[in-house]
């Protein structure tokens, strides 16, 4: 039978997968923000950079700043998302102790419900950015994501779902 609580459950095998894509996500943010500050260097003398580079990078298309900015939005979206994993992985270690309805919990997946919020504006936000200042003359394409609102507004009932959990958590330890 598998269990869903405890050592050797299927959350504890969840946290160990969450714990690997914390450190990829890590050192993905660490190139990346190598990346944006040696574009941000390269911004203010173009020339650094040999020709036949500039030629093949498609990145630098409409040049380093604007590679800079774009850059930066996703740099943000990964820090976003290491937010989430990292709440994700402290939801798991509470679970793999055996103890779900942890008080903590509640205020992790709220800040998980307000970053994955977050996330969806920075896309907006850099979207915007994208078409009105770096490439005004580029197709406009808006797109509502319903599917990470709609998993916005899940987390904020579940929020509240172990919310309601360790009152009656708090309340059977004052019976006793």
């Amino acid at each position: 039978m598998i269990r869903a609580l405890g050592p050797g459950s299927v959350s504890s095998f969840l946290k160990v997968i969450l714990d690997v894509f914390y450190v990829v996500l890590w050192i993905f943010g660490a190139v990346f923000a190598a990346v944006v500050l040696g574009l941000l260097l390269i911004s203010f003398d173009p020339q650094v950079l040999p020709a036949e580079i500039v030629g093949h990078t498609k990145i630098l298309d409409d040049g380093p700043l604007a590679a800079t900015v774009r850059l930066a939005g996703y740099e943000l979206s990964l820090i976003c998302v290491l937010v989430i994993v990292q709440r994700l992985r402290r939801i798991f270690g509470a679970m793999t102790a055996g103890d779900p309805f942890h008080p903590d919990n509640v205020r992790r997946l709220r800040v998980i419900a307000l970053v994955l919020a977050l996330l969806e504006v920075n896309d907006y936000a850099f979207g915007a950015i994208d078409h009105f200042v770096l490439s005004p003359h580029a197709h406009a394409s808006f797109s509502l994501n319903l599917t990470a609102w709609f998993a916005v507004l899940v987390i904020v009932v579940l929020a509240e779902v172990f919310r309601e959990g360790a009152r009656l958590r708090r309340d059977a330890e004052l019976t006793i």
